[in-house]
């Protein structure tokens, strides 16, 4: 008799546990596409005619063209062509996160292995520096970028850019540089391994999940980001966000040519995601278990 109704009991736990699952992965699965069904919707009217992409009710069924993706790159788009803009923020983008991690891993290191005297105040500097709205700066910042020549240059970008991930980079780098095992390090130390050594063959495997996700984040910021872009830039440095604004025009409705471009900017990011998605995870989650 006790083990029929432990065998029940085991049983029911189970339904139970087995039900809860299912149930839970259905609702996150219904979550995950509400969130994404934005992003779709983006990706089907990017294959659509100008004609087709704002219509009500919503058109479901058309016929796939290319054209806008063809515009998008054409010269003769309302925008002018997405070559140059997608240049400028590739070079942007890549100078400036090999520019925060240069400067952001000796930091980190000088702030969590070895720190330095007054370690904390350093902590502070950089956190206070997110403290200041960017509206507020845009003033003193365009000045000088004016009186230095680097007006409509990607170098303002770059060193502004720098400058704004900075701060983040050393924080996450930090954070991941303390969960490296002091025991490793001075068992190399005791082994004779110097600085670089100590760097380069100790730690930075360790970590390297973690800086690849703090580089990734970088990526994400400086791709995006459009205030500075838009009023340090015209022509020459002009970004993917600041020519994506330019197809919201009063002479008319480009929902479909602005969803192609859309899409297209949105790939460079999904595609350094997707390549770096298992260092990201490791990254995320490095020193959650011990």
């Amino acid at each position: 008799m006790a083990t029929s109704l432990d065998n029940r009991i085991h049983h029911k736990r189970g339904s139970r546990q087995w039900f809860l699952g299912h149930f839970w992965t259905t609702v996150t699965w219904v979550i995950a596409l509400f969130l994404f069904s934005p992003v779709l919707w983006m990706v089907i009217t990017s294959f659509k005619r100008e004609g087709s992409a704002y219509t009500d009710p919503p058109t479901l069924i058309f016929h796939p063209t290319l054209n806008e993706y063809s515009q998008v790159f054409s010269s003769g788009s309302g925008a002018g062509g997405a070559g140059a803009p997608f240049e400028h923020s590739l070079v942007v983008t890549v100078a400036s996160v090999a520019l925060v991690l240069l400067l952001g891993i000796p930091a980190a290191y000088a702030l969590s292995i070895r720190p330095i005297k007054r370690w904390r105040d350093a902590l502070f500097f950089f956190l206070a520096t997110k403290m200041l709205p960017y509206v507020a700066a845009i003033v003193p910042i365009y000045l000088i970028a004016e009186h230095l020549g680097l007006l409509d240059n990607v170098i303002a970008l770059i060193i502004l850019y720098t400058g704004f991930n900075l701060p983040l980079a050393v924080w996450m780098i930090r954070s991941f540089l303390l969960e490296v095992p002091r025991e490793v390090l001075e068992a190399a130390r005791i082994d004779g391994a110097g600085l670089r050594t100590e760097l380069m063959r100790v730690i930075f495997p360790m970590v390297l999940p973690g800086i690849a996700a703090t580089a990734l984040i970088c990526v994400i910021f400086t791709w995006n980001e459009f205030f500075f872009a838009y009023f340090l830039t015209a022509f020459n440095a002009q970004t993917v966000p600041v020519f994506l604004s330019h197809f919201q025009s009063t002479e008319g409705e480009y929902w479909a040519l602005l969803a192609a471009a859309a899409t297209i900017s949105c790939l460079p990011v999904i595609l350094a995601g997707w390549i770096a998605q298992k260092q990201l995870v490791r990254g995320l989650s490095l020193g959650a278990l011990k």
